[in-house]
């Protein structure tokens, strides 16, 4: 396998191959020979995909070879660098992805270095899941631009320092999808790219153990397709068709979309419904070994041909389940060095609405530690509903209520309960035994004002800073969802009323607001107010006396609304999640002298001392104290 590889590169990246396919060319052969070793004609199947590999590599343009060797050097670059990412739909942000390009100067300005455009490649016609039902892996949205245009915005944003993040919906296509119409048409080898069955009898026994991702909108498993003579399996919509994994060219083929785009300059791709991608009787069909397997089989192809990129589990389910992502055992390091850290986003949420810090400090007392260059991706709000779910097992292993208590917490952040500061919506509610998620932007759910130009009441920015301050505490690349920078409210765009009727997770995807990046300019009202904040957490986080790469330990504290964080023993943060004031005993909390403040909000009497009186948090206030030079 490795002279089918090295074959297809020129001479003078032999050494660099060699190199690579001693690191990780056992552990591809390893996985794929479990995965479909007992596979006919698995031999030439690997063969085959092996010299596609070289073919690849042989194809990744020169600036991005050097970008590949960079960064092999020093595999955490993403964590030393102290990432800070964005999040955006490209059309809601820039229009298209030419108009991304003129948006750079505003992520530069608000400290961005890595860029989450979602789904833009072309999707089904009519309703696609938001782009999620991919009709082609080769195309871009017409609406967005060309290839051409994503190969000029990635060296546009790579001369800028800002990596390209792109989502690679790894479980489905689109029922337009080619591989999909193909079978439809007859293509027996097409039709082997799906789950196909001719009657319910097997479906009907999966049903008994799988959940339904919406169970409104699109409820059960399994659509009847006619052209295909049976039920096919779609987890998330009709419309979305389960790709086969079982079968080899399916994962053959998903290794060469993935690692064309790279070869196009994306440099992180967010896995997308990655516990999804293996199926067995018996079982819910999520996060199963064989998914592991995968992952890990995907990630040694990339360090084969564009070692520079980044791999991002998209997997929402509890902590315990999420860290598998970053590979156990064996393969431990081996699979993402990123994930989605959604417990401790759903468990802030929750703390803010029951006035304890309980949930993210039991949550993150318990999250194992990670392999070396790896680390969370972590946010206050996405694209998606905040999905309660996750906290399920905490709260159960408590011996709590989880209807009763998350419900408690949900109603709150939907405006249900007198005297709520929150304005955020129920997503998926079937009856009051069931609890899905909830909807909402974050300025609506911490209380901001909703007009623009006014000014900010400052607890509800506490409220908004308490929050992004945890994400940047503990994620490796923290997350700012696009709109957020400017403190922008639900969607209430009379174009989306429809959108947000049939889906409500439109309700926090409202389009970048022209008025609030006016008010921006001015230096007043709510924009300027969150804009200002963010920048001074960028700011805080870039500091050299930042420690990017320690450990996260929790600390103990009397007070059940206070959340004491460690990084290392030289970085302490403290965050109030309670409601009334708390005074800090920083002498018995910090051991030795050269302490500072590197950011605080809602803190009073601030002083570079270690006087037990100086430091006063006031609700919902954020401080963070090191240890070093100022």
């Amino acid at each position: 396998m490795h002279g089918t590889f090295l074959a297809r590169l020129p001479v003078n990246q032999h050494a660099a191959a060699d190199r690579r396919f001693a690191s990780v060319g056992s552990t591809l052969i390893e996985q794929l020979s479990a995965l479909y070793g007992k596979t006919p004609g698995f031999s030439r199947w690997l063969q085959a995909l092996f010299a596609d590999l070289g073919q690849l590599a042989a194809a990744r343009p020169a600036p991005l070879v050097a970008l590949d060797d960079a960064r092999e050097a020093q595999p955490d670059w993403f964590i030393r660098q102290r990432m800070v990412g964005y999040s955006a739909y490209v059309d809601r942000f820039g229009g298209s992805l030419s108009g991304v390009g003129e948006r750079i100067d505003h992520l530069r300005e608000l400290g961005v270095d890595y860029l989450h455009l979602l789904p833009f490649l072309r999707a089904r016609q009519g309703d696609s899941d938001g782009g999620f039902a991919v009709a082609s892996f080769d195309e871009i949205e017409p609406k967005l631009g060309t290839m051409d245009d994503l190969e000029a915005l990635t060296t546009e944003l790579r001369a800028a320092g800002i990596s390209l993040c792109a989502d690679l919906v790894l479980n489905h296509v689109a029922d337009e999808h080619a591989w999909a119409q193909a079978a439809a048409a007859g293509d027996p080898l097409k039709r082997h790219f799906f789950h196909v069955f001719p009657d319910r009898e097997l479906p009907d026994a999966y049903e008994g153990t799988v959940g339904e991702v919406f169970p409104q909108a699109a409820p059960g498993n399994f659509t009847h397709v006619p052209a295909m003579g049976g039920w096919v399996w779609t987890t998330f919509y009709p419309f979305q068709w389960d790709l086969n994994y079982a079968h080899p060219p399916v994962f053959a083929a998903m290794v060469r979309v993935l690692l064309q785009l790279a070869n196009r300059g994306i440099e992180v791709f967010r896995l997308d419904s990655a516990p999804f991608l293996w199926k067995r009787l018996g079982t819910p069909c999520m996060n199963e070994p064989e998914v592991h397997q995968i992952l890990a089989a995907l990630r040694a192809c990339v360090q084969l041909v564009a070692p520079a990129v980044l791999l991002k589990a998209e997997a929402i389910v509890p902590t315990e389940q999420v860290s598998a992502y970053f590979g156990r055992g064996g393969l431990r390091g081996r699979e993402c060095q990123l994930a989605y850290h959604s417990g401790l986003m759903a468990s802030a949420w929750a703390a803010l609405a029951e006035g304890s810090a309980d949930l993210p400090r039991q949550l993150l007392a318990h999250t194992p530690a990670l392999p070396a260059a790896t680390g969370w991706v972590t946010y206050v709000r996405c694209h998606d509903d905040i999905v309660w779910g996750v906290l399920r097992p905490q709260v159960e292993a408590e011996g709590g209520d989880y209807i009763a208590r998350i419900g408690k917490a949900a109603a709150y952040l939907e405006g249900r309960v007198p005297g709520s500061f929150a304005r955020g919506a129920a997503f998926q509610a079937q009856d009051e035994h069931a609890l899905h998620g909830s909807n909402g932007m974050t300025a609506a759910l911490v209380g901001l004002p909703q007009h623009p130009h006014t000014a900010v009441e400052p607890a509800a920015l506490r409220r908004y800073v308490l929050l992004y301050a945890l994400a940047f505490w503990v994620g490796a690349v923290p997350l700012i969802y696009m709109g957020d920078e400017l403190g922008q409210y639900n969607n209430s765009d009379p174009g989306d009323v429809e959108r947000v009727a049939r889906d409500g997770r439109w309700l926090q995807r409202p389009a970048l607001s022209a008025v609030a990046l006016e008010v921006l300019t001015s230096g007043h009202g709510v924009a300027a107010t969150t804009f200002a904040a963010l920048q001074a957490l960028v700011a805080a986080r870039r500091h050299p006396q930042w420690p990017a790469t320690r450990d996260i330990a929790v600390t103990e504290h009397a007070d059940a609304g206070v959340l004491v964080l460690r990084r290392g023993d030289d970085a302490l943060g403290v965050f109030n999640f309670g409601t009334h004031a708390v005074q800090l005993d920083l002498a018995a909390m910090m051991a030795g002298e050269g302490w500072f403040d590197l950011f605080a909000n809602g803190v009073t009497g601030m002083s570079d001392t270690l006087d037990t009186a100086s430091h006063r948090l006031l609700p919902w206030a954020t401080l963070w104290r090191v240890r070093g030079h100022v």
